[in-house]
């Protein structure tokens, strides 16, 4: 059975609590990092990560991007969004469709 987790600061995951998905609140970036690998080996099939978080962790999620599992998707946290989840959805549906139809 596959799990969903969400890595990233307290503040902006903890309401993902109630829904059921595991929350693993860091605060360091190495942190998220480790967080992220062991939810992969732990079979997570998605893992949020803020895009605060995100954004210092480019090399660990290019490597996951190019497995079939898990999928990390990119979240806006609860000081806002960086437009890095938006930018990448972009990019794959131009390189899916051949055009932005965004």
């Amino acid at each position: 059975m596959h799990k969903v987790g969400v890595v990233g600061d307290k503040d902006s995951i903890l309401a993902f609590k109630a829904l059921g998905i595991d929350v693993y609140p860091v605060i360091e970036i190495e942190e998220a990092r480790k967080a992220i690998d062991k939810m992969a080996l732990d079979n997570y099939a998605v893992i949020f990560v803020t895009e605060q978080i995100a954004q210092h962790l480019d090399e660990t999620i290019k490597r996951y991007n190019r497995q079939m599992l898990p999928a990390v998707i990119l979240i806006p946290s609860n000081q806002g969004s960086l437009n890095i989840g938006m930018q990448r959805i972009r990019d794959n549906v131009e390189k899916a469709v051949g055009v932005n139809i965004l």
